[in-house]
């Protein structure tokens, strides 16, 4: 993805599992969203250890203590029988009718994270850490089939924007049907909204 920095996340960086000792290595990572660092601080690293989700780490290349951004994944899949009728016509318009299925295997963002002195600078960290996803489970070498790339995007403007921008898109296309499906009472918050990206439309 351009950028105005010309800064390219595969060369200027370097991929690595986030552990304990790559933590303890670098400089202590926050991207001021109190909920992120708790989870990049502590979680991350229990997750990892249950096999419940696996965390890759980019350091800069020219200061190797210094966290660009996080994202942890996770294997999920999409049940359709569990979703409105509208949200899987939506989900399935670009799956061949011969293969549309009970089940769609999709790889799960459970926490995706910037550095909060890397933003705003036009680096486009976030949204190269997202093609760097969508490229590696379309790659030959894929060990399994993954059709969507998933998310539960907090329901702010700047989050689902991003997202949206990025391709994705939600299963439902109003809070109004999101809440309804998920039978939310009218003082319950949506913290949230799903969204998908389909990898065979790359």
């Amino acid at each position: 993805m351009s950028n105005v920095s010309g800064f390219n996340l595969a060369k200027d960086a370097i991929r690595l599992p986030y552990t304990e000792e790559v933590a303890s290595y670098c400089a202590p990572f926050s991207c001021q969203d109190q909920d992120l660092d708790e989870f990049f601080s502590r979680d991350a690293f229990l997750y990892d250890s249950e096999l419940l989700g696996k965390t890759y780490a980019w350091v800069s290349a020219m200061d190797t203590q210094h966290i660009l951004g996080l994202v942890t994944l996770a294997n999920d899949s999409i049940k359709s029988q569990y979703i409105a009728s509208s949200a899987k016509n939506r989900l399935q318009r670009g799956v061949s009718n011969a293969k549309r299925g009970i089940n769609f295997p999709a790889v799960l963002i459970g926490r995706l994270g910037v550095s909060s002195d890397s933003r705003g600078k036009g680096l486009q960290i976030g949204s190269q850490i997202l093609d760097f996803v969508k490229d590696w489970f379309r790659s030959n070498d894929n060990k399994t089939g993954c059709r969507f790339i998933v998310v539960d995007a907090y329901n702010n403007e700047n989050t689902l924007h991003f997202y949206e921008k990025n391709g994705f898109k939600p299963l439902y296309k109003t809070e109004q049907e999101e809440r309804a499906f998920l039978e939310l009472s009218p003082d319950e918050p949506l913290e949230t909204r799903f969204m998908f990206f389909d990898l065979k439309l790359m």
